[in-house]
């Protein structure tokens, strides 16, 4: 491997190159787009295609590709190659301007919730210059939005863009309130965490559970979890830390800042963690880096799996995302500074945080519901589905003394002494980093915890970037009509907290005292599972905030609940087939193949010991033989529901009934199934189990 700052971004038509490829006007005029998110000017297109396509072919590419990110939940590309036909019978290699800015692939198998016609075909995808093109094997990959032949938004990046513009835009209001004339643009910054197991791929291909849905719909626990803890942050394991090593430098040379690897709790379970990027950047190179994941692991014999809950039992895996709002000029508008009580700028953008999280709680939960995320929230690993704000000791202090308008005195930093005269003192922290907690304030930005492993992060900042924005927009509104500006700044931080308080809570999120306390003493949302939740996007709040920022329109908002409650039904449809065709093609005859052995067993004891007991045998044998009996009933039970699931033509009513009845069928073959799992010799189980799964690699 070549040096580290060599390697970094060599696949990355980034900043560096584009200064020394471009001229001097044209590479101002792109980096005027970039930083202050301007519309770019259309003349500087084809100066930027030849620089791009020349440095791409240098690099070995032969195609290029528009890289979106349909509602699919994963990415997609159409490769065209650079040839063109030459006069004399040869080709040239060309790229335009045209082909820069806009593609015109085919949108008639992407989802769409209703917003074409099957037979309107047609789709564009347009150039974000915001996000650095980059090349993958022998292509030229240039992000971009997704839009359907109307207009209308069919993919994530798009929603995204606007709900950047949207916070930009009410942010900068506040900040010429507070005298800020040198900030030209305000941006979002995420640093999403991703988790993720690791498992021996020929032990994978063995389970139709994992290759069909990513997860194991059967499987008894191991004989040892992860009840020592002795794997979260353990030593990392030879296999896997060579996989390690390649994934980063793949992940390096596309620019992506991946910094911190370790395992996690779970056997099998590791994460890496990235540097913070622009929140749409960071989207981009967060569905890279799922991918790429994915690649590197097959090279190394493994299989990296996504899922939010691959395994009964042990825990699920997150993608926490750790969001802030900083300047242009390089301020963080969520540092407190050393004296956060007197720091009236970051308080009430503090306050706008608290507000937007109270105010579109169901939004955050929504924006995370997948089949998947059902299995994980609540279990005692991850936040419960109740969505509260996590502030820490001295920040909710500073709160109370400004809501009963009464002094804050502060206290010095506690000193952390360690007992042990070598170990260096150090400052204690203002705040914990609460692991229960789904949003939780973490020193300068806030982590939310609740988004699944196998999401885009796009949904999640949607959301939250939209519903910032129209806290900071009511804000300046009243701000910038106020008779006494401090006056009314004063009252409006008290005011939020004031109303808004019921969000804080700095206890423990797992304890069941805690939910009981949300829903019913607080009134906060416990949206347990994807049809509960999706159903709250088309409420007037939610959709009048949407649209009043311009970040979706109404047929976008119909669309995508269409689309997120029909993709929940499929998974779980899926899983349901899977299960079925597992028990009848694989458990059910290894089962009935071992009590057929067992019953020949018996004989021939009998055969050789007369009026041998054969206790073991004939109890394992009678215990066996109702279990398969109840595996079959249970089977053809769930095959029934199924049907009758399948047969809803109502995405929302399909959604309850897939809830309320479907699950529970599938729990009830699974124990049957699982049960006799513990009973059937090894050498006769049809699949790998979750002991061969999680301690294989």
């Amino acid at each position: 491997m070549k040096q580290l700052p060599e390697t970094f971004g060599s696949l990355v038509f980034d900043d560096r190159v584009m200064k020394a490829m471009l001229p001097a006007k044209i590479y101002q005029s792109l980096r005027h787009t970039i930083d202050e998110n301007v519309s770019l000017d259309p003349s500087v297109a084809n100066a930027v295609a030849a620089a791009m396509k020349e440095w791409a072919v240098k690099n070995g590419a032969t195609h290029f590709t528009h890289w979106f990110q349909p509602l699919t939940g994963i990415t997609a590309e159409k490769h065209d190659s650079f040839i063109s036909p030459a006069p004399d019978g040869g080709v040239i290699m060309e790229f335009s301007g045209k082909e820069l800015i806009q593609g015109e692939p085919d949108a008639s198998s992407f989802p769409s919730g209703g917003l074409r016609a099957t037979f309107e075909a047609r789709g564009y995808t347009a150039w974000d210059p915001t996000s650095y093109a980059f090349i993958k094997g022998k292509t030229l990959c240039i992000p971009t939005a997704f839009c359907a032949y109307g207009g209308e938004a069919l993919d994530k990046k798009t929603p995204l863009l606007r709900s950047m513009q949207a916070l930009n835009r009410q942010a900068m209001r506040i900040l010429k309130l507070f005298g800020n004339t040198d900030v030209k643009c305000v941006k979002t910054s995420v640093g999403p965490e991703q988790e993720y197991f690791l498992i021996d791929r020929e032990l994978y291909k063995q389970r139709k559970d994992l290759v069909f849905t990513g997860r194991t719909l059967f499987g008894a626990p191991a004989p040892k979890g992860q009840e020592l803890d002795d794997h979260y942050f353990g030593v990392i394991k030879p296999r896997v830390q060579a996989y390690m090593e390649e994934l980063n430098e793949e992940l390096w040379k596309l620019g992506i800042l991946a910094k911190t690897e370790h395992n996690e709790v779970a056997p099998s379970q590791h994460e890496l963690a990235p540097i913070y990027t622009s929140t749409n950047v960071a989207a981009d190179h967060n569905q890279l880096t799922m991918e790429i994941m994915q690649k590197v692991a097959l090279k190394h014999g493994l299989v990296c799996l996504l899922h939010e809950k691959p395994f009964a039992g042990v825990n699920g895996s997150g993608k926490h995302n750790n969001w802030s709002i900083a300047t242009d000029t390089g301020v963080n508008l969520l540092s407190p500074g050393e004296t956060p009580y007197e720091n009236a700028q970051f308080l009430l953008f503090l306050c706008a945080v608290i507000k937007a999280v109270d105010d579109y709680q169901d939004l955050l939960r929504i924006a995370v519901a997948t089949a998947g995320n059902d299995h994980r929230l609540g279990a005692n690993e991850a936040p419960p589905a109740v969505v509260s704000i996590f502030l820490g000791d001295e920040l909710t202090a500073i709160l109370e003394a400004i809501e009963k308008d009464e002094p804050y005195s502060g206290a010095e930093k506690e000193t952390l002494r360690l007992g042990v005269h070598a170990l260096p003192k150090f400052k204690k922290d203002a705040t914990d980093r609460n692991r229960t907690s789904p949003f939780a304030f973490t020193g300068n930005k806030f982590e939310f915890r609740m988004l699944g492993s196998a999401n885009s992060i796009s949904c999640t900042n949607i959301m939250l970037n939209a519903a910032v924005a129209e806290s900071l927009r009511i804000y300046a509104d009243r701000l910038e009509t106020a008779d006494d500006f401090e006056t009314a700044l004063h009252e409006m931080i008290r005011k939020t907290i004031k109303d808004h308080k019921r969000i804080l809570f700095n206890g423990n999120g797992y304890d069941d005292a805690w939910i009981k306390e949300a829903t019913e003493e607080r009134g906060l949302c416990n949206l347990r599972t994807t049809p509960d939740a999706i159903p709250h996007l088309l409420d007037k709040k939610n959709m009048e905030m949407l649209i009043s920022n311009k970040v979706f329109t109404e047929a976008e908002l119909r669309s995508r609940h269409e689309i997120t409650l029909e993709n929940y039904n499929k998974a779980v449809l899926i899983e349901a087939n899977t299960m079925a065709d597992m028990a009848r093609r694989e458990i059910l005859p290894a089962v009935s193949g071992y009590c057929g052995k067992l019953a020949a067993a018996v004989a021939a004891k009998k055969a050789v010991l007369p009026g041998a007991a054969c206790g073991y045998e004939t109890e394992t044998l009678a215990s066996l033989g109702e279990l398969t009996d109840t595996i079959a009933q249970r089977t053809a039970e769930l095959e029934a529901v199924t049907a009758k699931c399948r047969a809803i033509d109502d995405v929302a009513e399909q959604g309850f009934a897939i809830r309320d009845a479907l699950l529970s069928a599938m729990d009830a073959l699974r124990e049957g199934c699982d049960k006799a799992e513990t009973m059937t010799a090894k050498e006769d189980w049809p699949f790998p189990t979750y002991g061969d799964l999680l301690f294989g690699v």
